[in-house]
């Protein structure tokens, strides 16, 4: 009997499973969709879209660079636990993923999925990938900087739980090997500093407006007096600006200078823009009481 892609798409949309492992199926059982369905069932591959709603808060960053370091992607692939993450399938299913989404020259999430991993896609690649390892698997995000007169620097810390991207402009006299150590330490520092900010005008007014706010608080509850508070605060926002943006930071490896001054001793180096993933970032996890779960046993 012959397979169409009706027949394989249906079957996907019932399972959950890969394209090829739903054309696999139908045509080892003659096109029979139920017998197919048992099939995947067997091979636990149409248990992966019921895995697909639990939370993935786990697993791995990696970066993909061009081979002239003027662009360069981070992608954060997620799964349920920090024993999957470690687990060799699931290391090379984020490595295959990260190469095609940076080779891929995709700008949006909402096109991870349909990014081409050899003769599958991402999206049916993962739903494999869920099923032979048990558990909720999850591209979750990815960023892409170019600077195709510059270069994007790059980090990744051991164990693969936190990365950088430091897109950096050569100007007039740019030593490129100088810049390409500038942007790697200024990586370096992001991933230990986490600035929310490159440039103190990058603060939104409202944040400021806030800070202002508590700062103001803090000295009338201190007793200052009222005429001086406004100079007070003032200080200390310069001193919060400075904090809280990467250009005003102390510099990590040599803290008599900030990122500033670093930038301008390395001729021809502009920072112009940065990414700091950090695996789960931003996901609220599950919190299990296992006493409670044992408790629960216990009572039979």
């Amino acid at each position: 009997m012959a397979i169409t892609a009706q027949d394989v798409k249906a079957l996907r949309e019932r399972t959950g499973a890969g394209m090829m492992d739903c054309k696999r199926a139908l045509t080892e059982n003659d096109g029979d969709m139920d017998a197919a369905i048992r099939y995947l069932e067997e091979k636990g591959i149409a248990n992966a879209k019921k895995k697909s709603g639990r939370v993935a808060a786990e697993g791995l960053v990696r970066v993909w660079a061009n081979a002239d370091s003027t662009e360069a992607v981070v992608v954060e692939v997620n799964s349920e636990t920090d024993f999957v993450s470690r687990n060799e399938q699931f290391q090379e299913f984020t490595t295959q993923v990260t190469d095609a989404i940076g080779v891929s020259g995709i700008t949006s999430n909402d096109e991870i999925g349909d990014v081409a991993v050899g003769s599958q896609t991402v999206a049916a690649l993962t739903t494999e990938t869920i099923a032979a390892l048990g558990e909720n698997l999850s591209v979750r995000r990815f960023a892409r900087l170019s600077s195709p007169e510059g270069i994007v620097g790059t980090y990744v810390h051991a164990g693969d739980q936190l990365a950088v991207l430091v897109e950096t402009k050569l100007g007039a006299g740019a030593d490129r090997d100088a810049v390409e150590n500038f942007a790697r330490d200024v990586a370096m520092h992001i991933a230990a500093m986490n600035p929310p900010y490159l440039h103190a005008s990058d603060i939104p007014q409202a944040e400021r407006e806030a800070q202002e706010a508590l700062f103001s608080a803090q000295m009338a509850e201190e007793g200052k007096p009222a005429a001086m508070i406004p100079k007070i605060v003032l200080g200390k926002i310069k001193k919060w600006e400075a904090d809280v943006s990467l250009l005003g930071q102390p510099f990590v490896k040599d803290t008599d200078l900030t990122i500033a001054e670093y930038q301008k001793s390395v001729p021809g180096a502009e920072l112009v823009g940065f990414v700091r993933f950090q695996v789960g970032e931003g996901i609220e996890k599950n919190e299990v009481d296992f006493a409670a779960e044992v408790a629960e046993q216990l009572k039979g």
